[in-house]
């Protein structure tokens, strides 16, 4: 598969490319995500799954589960290797059918196995469509899926382990052009509301069997002796063949010095109360053993119990090259060189245990989740606890800082979070946190994922209450990330109690004049703001300015952002003069200090607009207004968020200075501005277009101002949560109007 650049398209194929493809004409085919490697011998499945390709046809969507036989007995630790029954590599073989036939214009590939997972997968999709990345990932996403639904394309997606059917929520890619397929080891994640076709994948059929061991023996024919006895002992399952068959082809043993082993393994085993019911169960420590003897002097065991602690659809293959990694497969000899490490991951790769994806593409290792576990559930604890520790350490390292919407940076927030789902508790010994636990957190926020960094912080702030303590410094950080998430999120009632209590703590512990109690005062004042208390907010505000001053320096950064949140509060506490006042002081600063076009100036030469509207002043905040839009269209492009908030504060400064032309053209430029960069049912898309309706109505276009209300009332119900307080006001609006 290659890589084209497309455009944004309408639903009969014209460009609508906004970001970096805009105007571009689009290249078809074009795919994005982390398509895995087709393994070495692939087989067909015509005896299991018969009839994927004439099944799964446009307008369809079908789901490869694992066949659900007996299952293993609760409490025993016995691991359901089932799951790896070849699901995502009979996606892969469709998808590239597929792609070859050609069928398909749009093939996007996403790792479903979390809310956040499958938000980065729409995300980059978007992104290789032209799509501005500068939204919260929620608005992005849903607009691909809006996408997809309407366009007249050929796509296909690809849902690969999908965990949980919530995870899905607003974002069910679904169209009459379109096909989606479903990988999951568990049918209760396939939605009970979608019309799906379930195909069961089970073990290989016999022949099967036979055919995918003849075809990875295909060179050396002898190698074949004993294969129908393998076969039958392994129980036709995939991942033991696999397993299997890469031992064989690499030490040159046949099938039958294979089964020799194996049949010896499985008695000792027995022998020692552990009988394993899977084949694969006993394969995997053969692979591990091979590995071993490919690559003297570098612990494997060590190894794989890191790379089982991450995400093993894609772990980046920089974490194991790493000096952390290093230092943890020294022990207490010498560590060995980066590139031994990586010989000993090729030699991992061709026991059968790992696969590396190709050459051309960002290096990333897979390893599957059931071996994943079988290794975690043989490994002694403080081996395990170690491992933990070092694979923290080693992802801190290479941790993606500046990129937070790219592949690299999704995968690196994947590993951080089923490390700690691994590592347990290990991550908060010895009263801290984990330096990667807070920057798996701020990777999230980066990167606009809010529902899922909502969840991350509120679950990690419970883990330090109970393992620091809840008067902890390192807990206060974790709750004071929490509420900023919640901030971002929407959720500003429930941000202010957790901003509070870290003010609370940090100011007793510290002091009221540390500079983490003060930081503590500027998130908690910003939050009093949105919760409609503007006076308690400029209260807290100006002890923190006072403070800033008085212990980093009236110029400091920092100072100058609380001087800001305490002009912006006291607009809304009815004081625009003393906003204005302290805007322009911050405005002089930062332009000395930053320069007129730093983006932070930029937006407090907005705010410093906004309070001249809110005192009145439109002829200065008319001025202030073009000052901002012009420089943020030249610095940010006409459709970033930003530029679209100060062409619609423009706009209300024309409407209040009685200049109608001017303000509704403006607002409708606004108005399409959303549109094209989150969609029309977007709730900045439904405020701008409420501002551009009180024109209408202004102006004395009453039916444009009653359509357009209409509208926005008939969106709002489907888009908005019940009883938003827009909905409710463009309804009084519209009964106003037509009473």
């Amino acid at each position: 598969m290659h890589t084209g650049s497309y455009g944004l398209m309408s639903a009969d194929g014209s460009v609508q490319a906004t970001g970096p493809a805009q105007g571009q004409t689009p290249t078809w085919p074009v795919w994005s995500g982390p398509v895995p490697p087709l393994a070495d011998g692939f087989t067909a499945r015509p005896d299991t799954v018969p009839g994927l390709e004439t099944t799964l046809l446009p307008g369809m969507t079908v789901a490869l589960v694992s066949d659900q036989g007996p299952a293993p007995v609760p409490g025993t630790g016995a691991r359901d290797w089932r799951e790896s029954s070849g699901k995502t590599q009979l996606a892969r073989q469709f998808a590239e059918s597929l792609w070859r036939s050609p069928g398909v214009d749009v093939l996007t590939w996403v790792e479903a196995t979390s809310r956040a997972s499958l938000l980065s997968g729409f995300v980059q999709a978007a992104a290789a469509m032209g799509a501005s990345d500068a939204n919260d990932a929620e608005s992005v996403a849903a607009r691909f899926a809006g996408w997809l639904s309407k366009t007249s394309r050929p796509w296909l997606v690809v849902l690969d382990d999908l965990r949980d059917a919530a995870d899905l929520r607003g974002l069910w890619p679904a169209g009459p052009a379109g096909r989606l397929l479903i990988t999951t080891a568990n049918p209760a994640a396939v939605p009970a509301e979608q019309r799906i076709l379930v195909l069961p994948v089970p073990a290989f059929s016999s022949r099967e069997a036979m055919n995918y061991l003849s075809g990875r023996l295909s060179t050396d024919p002898d190698q074949r002796s004993g294969a129908i006895d393998l076969v039958g002992d392994l129980g036709c399952e995939p991942i033991a063949l696999a397993q299997a068959s890469a031992v064989i082809v690499s030490s040159g043993m046949s099938c039958r010095d294979y089964r020799q082993y194996f049949t010896q393994r499985q008695k000792q085993l027995a022998e020692a109360g552990r009988a394993e019911t899977s084949a694969a169960a006993v394969t995997w420590t053969f692979s591990a053993e091979y590995a071993e003897h490919l690559s003297p002097g570098v612990s494997i065991r060590s190894l794989v119990t890191l790379a089982a602690l991450l995400d093993g659809h894609g772990i980046p293959g920089v974490v194991f090259t790493t000096p952390a990694v290093s230092r943890y497969l020294a022990g207490d000899g010498n560590a060995p060189d980066p590139q031994r490490t990586w010989n000993a991951i090729l030699s991992l790769t061709q026991a059968g245990l790992m696969t590396v994806d190709p050459p051309g593409t960002l290096p990333a290792v897979r390893i599957s989740p059931v071996i994943q576990a079988a290794i975690r559930a043989a490994v002694p604890r403080d081996v395990y606890d170690q491992a933990a520790r070092a694979a923290a350490d080693a992802l801190l390292e290479v941790w993606p800082r500046d990129e937070p919407q790219s592949r690299m940076a999704a995968d690196m927030r994947s590993c951080a979070v089923s490390l700690r789902q691994a590592a347990g508790d290990v991550l908060l010994a010895d009263g801290r946190c984990h330096p990667l636990l807070l920057l798996a957190g701020q990777g999230m926020d980066s990167a606009r994922l809010t529902g899922p960094a909502v969840a991350y912080w509120r679950e990690l702030a419970s883990d330090s209450e109970r393992v620091l303590g809840p008067g902890s410094l390192e807990t206060l950080t974790v709750c004071g990330h929490l509420g900023e998430a919640l901030m971002t999120a929407g959720q500003a009632t429930e941000a202010v109690s957790w901003l509070q209590r870290v003010l609370d703590g940090r100011a007793s512990m510290l002091g009221p004049d540390h500079p983490g109690a003060i930081t503590a005062k500027v998130s908690l004042g910003r939050a009093l703001v949105a919760v409609g208390r503007p006076d308690d907010a400029v209260a807290v505000l100006e002890e923190a300015v006072a403070g800033s001053e008085l212990v980093r320096g009236a110029d400091h950064i920092d100072t100058l952002a609380a001087r800001e949140e305490y002009a912006a509060a006291a607009r809304n506490a009815g004081k625009p003069a003393e906003a204005i006042r302290s805007y322009r002081h911050s405005l002089a600063d930062r332009e000395r200090i930053l320069g007129p076009q730093h983006p932070d100036t930029m937006t407090t030469s907005l705010g410093l607009a906004d309070a001249y509207l809110a005192s009145g002043q439109t002829k200065d905040a008319i001025a202030q207004y073009k000052r901002v839009l012009a420089d943020r269209e030249g610095v940010l492009g006409p459709d970033h968020p930003d530029t679209l908030r100060a062409r619609g504060g423009l706009a209300s400064a024309h409407f209040a200075a009685g200049r109608m032309g001017p303000a509704l053209q403006l607002y409708e430029e606004t108005c399409a501005g959303y549109e094209r960069t989150v969609g029309a049912d977007h709730p900045k898309t439904l405020a701008s277009q409420a501002e551009l309706a009180r024109g209408y109505y202004a102006t004395g276009r009453l039916g444009d101002a009653m359509a357009l209300l209409t509208d926005i009332v008939a969106r709002g119900e489907k888009a908005l949560p019940p009883g938003d307080p827009l909905t409710q006001q463009m309804r009084e609006s519209l009964a106003n109007i037509t009473g």
